[in-house]
């Protein structure tokens, strides 16, 4: 039996039965699906001590958060493409490893620019780590157990969003070994070293073809497609959108057009390209991209409630973090429960998903305008039970029927897609939202801005299900 021919009857072994390890290997993963979304929240409520021990000015402070944002979504494809050619085990390991040491230079910064550089090299070293989670689960567990998987996922997800905005706080005001808030950075030290060790005992490699090289041309048309379009979408509003950014906008468009026209003549010569266009024409893989981008444009809704809670309602960071706990103890046990909805229900368990977030969020904007007083907790619950449901199972109907080879690839394009949605989020409802508010607002100002905000996420939230309606069978999913 040929090379070759022995790898492929693994590969159909483990496709079928599942690597002997998964869930060995599960918990481990998963630690690098938890560290890039924790770093992604866990910065803002740490900004004023950073502030006030760095001397940093409001921009530098800016660019702690946004360095990162706009790097992660911008080189999250083409670190899912090195985990397809290179090796997943093998950029796992240098992502978490890379991760770790750029935590150590955070939280040993000693001026603005140190801390900024950091961020950076978190952000890069995180787009090698977070795409080989989603593409190593679609292949070490058999189609009958990514359901579940993919939930514990997806509630990993909502365990660092709520642990991001949270934590930030704890660490900061209990001062662990003396530290304030370098102690946000440092924590993942001891993280990270786990995963590092996990990795090495239990996650099995796998890749795809072995004589593929990395597409350059791609890599840099690509970057500066995203680049110009995420850039200014995380640094526009602060800097009251410059001509310079709105330029970079309009040349997103043609950037994409000469990446596509690129990877087309690639792939037309025999190349290997970095973004196999074919992708997308898999049946369901568009249309779950465009769904996953219009849901998670719902990040703003971090963004304003927290800005209600603190500045119209004068509550403190932490008691702001607490009070988003009805939502996230909703998206965490909607998570473990959407393995089984999707199962029974396919795709359509996206549509109930969608549907309960209107009705959840529908009340929560009724609660805060006065008509449904006393409502808002349980209004959030079902909102998190909803966003619970959809988030493991949009990540199932866009990577699920995805062929081995290109999981990678898959991953990167999804986790991306999330990033720039919620960029876009940010701006454009957050840019409603602060427009709305006016210079010197009241709590009525406050909670009329935060429900129109909403409002226009509630409105995403209905063609997010009605782009579910879309989606194939059941069985196209794997279900």
């Amino acid at each position: 039996m040929s090379v070759n021919a022995a790898a492929l009857a693994k590969r159909s072994v483990l496709e079928a039965e599942g690597d002997p390890r998964r869930w060995f290997a599960l918990p481990v993963l998963l630690i690098g699906a938890f560290l890039p979304v924790l770093d992604f929240n866990v910065v803002n409520l740490a900004l004023p001590a950073i502030r006030q021990s760095l001397d940093a000015t409001s921009s530098d402070v800016q660019f702690v958060i946004s360095a990162y944002a706009a790097t992660y979504a911008v080189f999250l494809i083409t670190g899912g493409r090195l985990g397809d050619w290179l090796g997943r085990k093998c950029m796992f390991v240098l992502g978490v490893a890379g991760f770790t040491l750029a935590s150590v230079l955070c939280g040993l910064a000693w001026s603005p620019g140190v801390l900024i550089a950091g961020r950076i090299l978190q952000g890069l070293t995180a787009t090698v780590m977070a795409p080989q989670v989603l593409a190593s689960i679609r292949i070490l567990f058999p189609a009958a157990e990514q359901g579940t998987a993919f939930a514990l996922y997806g509630a990993t997800f909502g365990l660092a969003n709520i642990a991001g905005q949270i934590l930030g706080g704890v660490l900061v005001s209990s001062h662990p070994f003396g530290f304030t808030w370098q102690a946000i950075f440092l924590v993942n030290v001891p993280i990270g070293l786990v995963a590092i060790a996990g990795s090495l005992l239990f996650l099995s490699d796998s890749r795809a073809d072995h004589g593929q090289r990395l597409d350059i041309g791609g890599v840099v048309l690509l970057s500066a497609t995203l680049g110009l379009l995420v850039y200014p979408l995380v640094q526009g509003r602060e800097t009251g959108w410059p001509l310079w950014m709105i330029i970079m906008l309009a040349l997103s468009p043609v950037a994409l057009f000469a990446f596509i026209r690129f990877e087309r003549r690639l792939t037309s010569r025999g190349g290997s390209p970095l973004v196999d266009l074919s992708l997308f024409r898999e049946s369901g893989f568009a249309i779950g991209v465009a769904m996953a981008l219009v849901f998670y444009m719902l990040s703003s809704f971090y963004l304003t409630f927290s800005v209600y809670l603190q500045g119209g309602l004068h509550l403190t960071p932490l008691d702001a973090g607490l009070r988003t706990l009805p939502f996230a103890i909703g998206y965490f046990v909607a998570s473990f429960a959407s393995a089984g909805i999707m199962q029974r229900l396919g795709p359509r368990a996206l549509t109930l998903g969608f549907v309960v977030q209107v009705v959840g969020f529908g009340t929560v904007i009724l609660s805060v305008l006065g008509a449904t007083p006393g409502y808002l907790e349980v209004a959030l619950l079902v909102a998190g039970l909803g966003y619970g449901i959809v988030v493991p199972s949009v990540i199932k109907a866009v990577v699920g029927g995805i062929d081995q080879r290109h999981a990678g690839l898959a991953s990167g394009v999804v986790i991306s897609t999330f990033q720039i949605g919620a960029a876009l989020g940010v701006a454009i409802v957050g840019g409603v939202f602060f427009g709305r508010l006016g210079t010197e607002p009241d709590l009525a100002a406050y909670a009329h801005s935060f429900a129109v905000a909403l409002g226009c996420n509630v409105g995403l939230l209905v063609l997010g299900s009605v782009l579910s309606l879309w989606l194939p069978d059941p069985k196209r999913l794997g279900a």
